[in-house]
Parts: C-alpha cells; structure tokens; sequence
C-alpha cells in the first residue's frame, strides 16, 4: 500500500487537485471533440435550414456529451484553485491569485457553460423555428470562441506573477508562454465581425492557430502544476530544488520537511 500513501500525506489536498485537473482536460477533449463534435465548430455562415440539419445530426451526441459536462464540469475549478495556489506560493502580491481567481471563474460562464446550454437546447426540441435554431447554434459558438478576453487578461496576470516571482515557482520562459497564450487569444475578438475566412469562429487564425498554442500550453502548465506540488514546502521563501530520483507520489511527500 505504499504506493498510495501520498493520500494520507500532507500534500493530498494538491495532489486531488492536480489529479483533478488531469481528468477534467482528459474529458474535455473527449467530450467536445469526440462525442458532442463540437470542436473544431461548425461552419459560421449556415443558414436556418442547414442548422437545423447540424442540429438533427448531431442530436443525442449533444444531449448525452453536454449532460456528461454539466456532471464533471466543476473539475475545472480544481485547475483554476491549484493555479491560484501556486501564485500565492510566489513572492508577489497576493492580488495576483484572487485576480487570477476572480476572472477564472467568471470566465467559465460564457467560455463554457453557454455552448452547453445553447446547444442542449438546440438539440432537446428539433422541431423549433429554424431561425431561432440559428440563433442559439450562433450563441453556443460566439460564446466559445469569441469571449477570450477575460482569459487574455488571466494569462497576462499569471505572466506577471511569474516575470516577477523571486521565489522559483515556474520557469521564466513559461511567463513568456503566457504572453503567446494571451496573444492568440486576442484575435479572438474578430470572430464577432467576420462569419468567413481566417478570422471566422472556425477560421484558421481565430480557432486553429490559438488551439495549435492552447493545446501543449496546457500539457506544459499541467506537468510544471505537478512539479510545484512535488517542490512545495509549504513555505514563503525560494522554492526547494526538485530531489534527485523522485518519482512516485509516495516519495514525493518526502519533500515536506
């Protein structure tokens, strides 16, 4: 039983978190592009009848893959608390983490919850009026891809925090990152003039670029999460270098002096 003696250990409340959050990115990705096939989104410039067909083909994918985020969709909140937590770790103001915080969660309203909602009820009754069909399949892909600017001003405040950390949390040049992140999150912003091209909400720059940055961005802050949870001390000064040869989460606990 050694192997899961971390769950008795002093880090256990991190260590669910960081779990958490592996799980939550593991079922997003399944659920939004293999079950719902919702991403990569659908063509901006359908007419009524097209979707209400999208809708049709897409009918008990939506249901079933929507009702299995809303059951598994506060995981996220484990992600943005382990986040906020290693911010507080570091030597700046403690403003950064519940700006951090503030704007996570108010950001998983319209970045997450609205194509949910848009599309479940698209799909619950097929038989609607096509235009208003059109009106929420328009609000569930808006929401997603055009509402960044509230996660562009969280990538900023965790670039900063980084740039001006003194205590070693997270490398330097994954502040810089950040800013990539940020700037690909920008350009966002045109998918709410443009309905084709680059700058549609499926077009090249808007969704392809930003998910070709997104996706290793969120692999690299997932594993740097699980090195700040093996090298926390639970201190405030410099953070401990990682020990020679550790590996499993039981030795891990070792740290903790």
């Amino acid at each position: 039983m050694k192997r899961f003696a971390w769950r008795r250990g002093p880090k256990r409340e991190l260590w669910f978190a960081w779990y958490s959050t592996v799980t939550f990115y593991c079922l997003y990705g399944f659920l939004f592009f293999i079950v719902t096939k919702t991403q990569p989104p659908g063509k901006p410039w359908l007419d009524p009848q097209e979707v209400v067909q999208w809708f049709a083909g897409r009918h008990d994918r939506l249901l079933i893959g929507f009702a299995l985020v809303f059951l598994t969709g506060g995981l996220s909140a484990t992600a943005i608390a382990l986040i906020s937590y290693s911010i507080r770790r570091m030597s700046v103001s403690r403003a950064f983490a519940y700006s951090y915080l503030l704007l996570y969660a108010v950001s998983a309203v319209p970045g997450f919850l609205f194509i949910c909602v848009a599309m479940t009820t698209g799909a619950m009754r097929p038989g609607r009026n096509p235009a208003l069909q059109q009106w929420l399949y328009d609000l569930g892909f808006l929401s997603f891809a055009g509402t960044m600017g509230v996660f562009l001003i969280g990538s900023l405040i965790w670039m900063a925090a980084i740039l001006l950390d003194k205590n070693g949390v997270f490398p330097k040049w994954f502040g810089y990152w950040n800013l990539c992140n940020a700037l690909t999150e920008v350009v966002t912003a045109a998918s709410w003039i443009f309905y084709k091209g680059s700058f549609a909400w499926n077009g090249a720059i808007v969704w392809w670029i930003d998910v070709a940055v997104w996706a290793p961005y969120t692999a690299v802050f997932i594993y740097l999460l699980r090195k700040v949870v093996v090298r926390d001390d639970f201190g405030s000064g410099p953070m401990p270098d990682l020990p020679k040869g550790i590996r499993t989460p039981a030795a891990m606990e070792a740290v903790v002096p």
